[in-house]
């Protein structure tokens, strides 16, 4: 349970690359021999941020694909609206009013 936790902290962190960048830059300025420790720095979010992409619900779909299936779900969602107003203009149940 732990690790999924973890896991979804991660998820969660921002995977902003520029502080790195950032960082290079002043080790390179200052000529400083922290230059290989702030790349692989940079290497690790780099990895981490391709296999967040790469777990993503959807990434194998073609954006055709992508695009048929918000075109379904919007038809769906179409049709439970019009079965809802069709359900509380019959009046079978009463809805209590939003004061």
């Amino acid at each position: 349970m732990a690790a999924s936790q973890t896991k979804q902290e991660k998820e969660g962190e921002d995977c902003s690359l520029l502080p790195l960048v950032h960082d290079i830059i002043k080790c390179m300025d200052k000529d400083s021999q922290d230059v290989h420790q702030e790349l692989a720095k940079l290497k690790t979010s780099i990895q981490e941020a391709r296999e967040q992409i790469s777990g993503m619900p959807g990434i194998d779909s073609s954006p055709a694909e992508q695009q048929q299936q918000l075109s379904t779900l919007r038809d769906q969602v179409r049709t439970k609206n019009q079965l809802l107003q069709k359900y509380k203009s019959l009046c079978m149940f009463d809805v209590p009013k939003a004061s």
